[in-house]
This record gives C-alpha cells, structure tokens and sequence, in this order.
C-alpha cells in the first residue's frame, strides 16, 4: 500500500461500501491480517468471502461504510449483531480497519463518528468493541476511547498468532439512551 499525503488536502468521504469496493477492502484488510496484530485470522479472506460478509451484513440491516480519500478507499468499518443469541438483539459489534501506511490521521475517527451515527438510527443501545491484541493496540484503544468506549474488560492469551499469545480487550459505549431507558 502506498503511503498517501493526507496532510495537504482534507477531502475525505465516508459512504456506504458498494459491491465495486470489495478488492480494495479486502486489500487493506489482508494487510492487517498478515502483517498487523489486531485481526485473529491467520489467512486473508477471499475476494468472494468479503463479498459474502458484506451481504451478510447488508442482510441483518447494519452498515459497512468506507472512507475514500481522494477517491481512493482509505478504510472502512462495519456493525454486526454482537451474539446469535435474541436477548443480545439491541447489541452490536463493530470492526474499523484502516490502510495500515495511513493511520493516526483522521480516517478512523470520520469512519467511527459515522458508523455510530448510522446505527443510532436504528433500535441498537450498546456497541462493543473487541480490540485485537488489545494491550499492543494503543491506535485502536486511543480511537475507541475518543468515540466514547471504555474498557470493561481483558481476555488474556485468547489468541495465538505468530508466535505468540495474544490478548483481547473489550470495549463498549451506549448507543442512544443506551440501558437508561427500555427498549421500544
């Protein structure tokens, strides 16, 4: 991935991700896959995996949005149901990844406000966060602690990847009136 100059212009869209996005997402995630620390998967997906996983979440009526910088796809993030379970059903997950060559300049942020933005649109009151690696993650704990998350809680050595066991933390932030108020 090529480092892009995002300090001399300030042009940046947050969309929904469309079926034409999925290689350049699954660019910028393979790169988290196989050199970052946050993604527990060993093996990228492929191109029709991502496909799939996008229509999965178009399915359960959550968002998948990018963010283009100069028409380029910088990053993108998305909201699943967190657990199958139907008690969880007003909780969800999300997942942010940027191009690894680009971060700390803003494109997380744009992308957090607008994913939190999109499904307090919708019946959902808490979003969790599950940080890869969590302890090692500084750039995501810093993001998610800006959007408002706060840490609940640490699996330890949940992963092994590399060579190494890694953590999890779990992160989470009301969504709306978050427990205050019940569900309509």
């Amino acid at each position: 991935m090529s480092a892009i100059d995002v300090l001399s212009e300030t042009e940046l869209e947050v969309r929904d991700a469309l079926p034409d996005d999925v290689h350049a997402i699954a660019a910028i995630y393979a790169w988290h896959v196989l050199h970052g620390r946050a993604s527990f998967e060993e093996v990228p997906p492929t191109i029709d995996e991502m496909r799939h996983r996008m229509k999965s979440v178009a399915e359960n009526g959550l968002p998948w949005l990018i963010a283009l910088y100069r028409g380029i796809v910088v990053g993108y993030c998305y909201a699943t149901p967190y657990r199958p379970r139907h008690a969880y059903r007003y909780t969800l997950e999300e997942s942010i990844y940027v191009d690894a060559s680009i971060t700390g300049r803003g494109f997380g942020s744009a992308l957090m406000d607008a994913l939190i933005e999109r499904c307090e649109q919708g019946p959902w009151r808490q979003m969790i966060a599950v940080v890869g690696d969590g302890n090692n993650n500084a750039g995501s704990l810093r993001l998610h602690k800006k959007h408002g998350f706060v840490i609940v809680g640490q699996l330890r050595s949940v992963g092994y990847k590399k060579g190494d066991w890694r953590d999890t933390v779990i992160m989470q932030r009301p969504l709306n009136d978050g427990d205050w108020t019940l569900p309509e």
